[in-house]
């Protein structure tokens, strides 16, 4: 069994980069030849954001195209990695007294297969997905987080995928912006020197953050599942930044390594 595993939080992005071969991806499919190859994968995504909280629990969950107006191939796009019936199991019981539906519905959604097609392409490692629950405080997030610490040192990688800045009402569609917004390279540039220094505190209460943090987190669906590995995080943990970058002004990339 793998030793005690690092949290990745992945800015995800356009759904596009599954099909792609950029400064992004290529950081991605570098992850997954250096880090050790974890037992199995809980992802939380920004893109299963509803009421209540679930896991997956199929042992071969579908791959959903949770999007429109993409190019044909992308629908086509299918990643069978296997679910974990047991790890699903154990998150129920770390989350206690937390309800936690068991879902056979609901798959592996663009936020987990886009990113994770490069990091493991051959899909051979197993996944659950965890559900975000929209009703829930940051704080509540970030508790989950402390609570699913433990998986980390039974071999299993944390994910969170959504985006550190995600203000699509301002992303340069169509458009070629090369410079990002200076609101979304102030506010990033806090949120790591906050996680740099282990200051979780002002990250969890986003909201007090000002302008520019309102302006980078409009709506918290992107957002929250850094708060899960930001969560499961201690004071061992090393945090570094393997990916960069900001996509049409007004989307990071950035992706987020602590412990490892």
């Amino acid at each position: 069994m793998p030793g005690r595993m690092p949290a990745y939080f992945f800015g995800h992005g356009n759904p596009m980069n599954a099909l792609e071969q950029n400064s992004y991806t290529r950081g991605w499919s570098k992850i997954g030849r250096e880090t050790v190859r974890p037992k199995a994968i809980l992802c939380v995504s920004a893109h299963w954001y509803v009421p209540g909280s679930a896991v997956t629990i199929s042992t071969s969950p579908r791959t959903i195209h949770d999007f429109g107006g993409f190019p044909q191939p992308l629908y086509e796009v299918n990643y069978p990695a296997p679910g974990d019936r047991e790890l699903a199991l154990r998150v129920k019981q770390l989350l206690a007294p937390i309800v936690v539906e068991s879902s056979d519905d609901w798959g592996l959604d663009h936020g987990t297969w886009s990113v994770l097609c490069h990091v493991y392409p051959k899909a051979d490692v197993p996944i659950v997905q965890l559900s975000i629950d929209e009703t829930q405080p940051s704080e509540f997030h970030y508790d989950v987080g402390r609570r699913l610490a433990e998986l980390r040192e039974e071999g299993i990688m944390i994910v969170g995928s959504g985006n550190l800045v995600h203000n699509l009402h301002t992303y340069a569609w169509g458009r070629h912006l090369h410079e990002p917004y200076d609101w979304a390279v102030r506010f990033e540039e806090r949120a790591r020197e906050f996680m740099k220094g282990g200051e979780h505190g002002p990250l969890v209460q986003y909201e007090k953050l000002g302008r520019e943090a309102m302006l980078s987190i409009p709506t918290p669906d992107h957002y929250l599942p850094l708060l899960y590995v930001l969560g499961s995080s201690d004071a061992r943990d090393e945090v570094s930044f393997p990916v960069e970058g900001v996509d049409g002004g007004s989307i990071s990339m950035l992706t987020v390594r602590v412990g490892g």
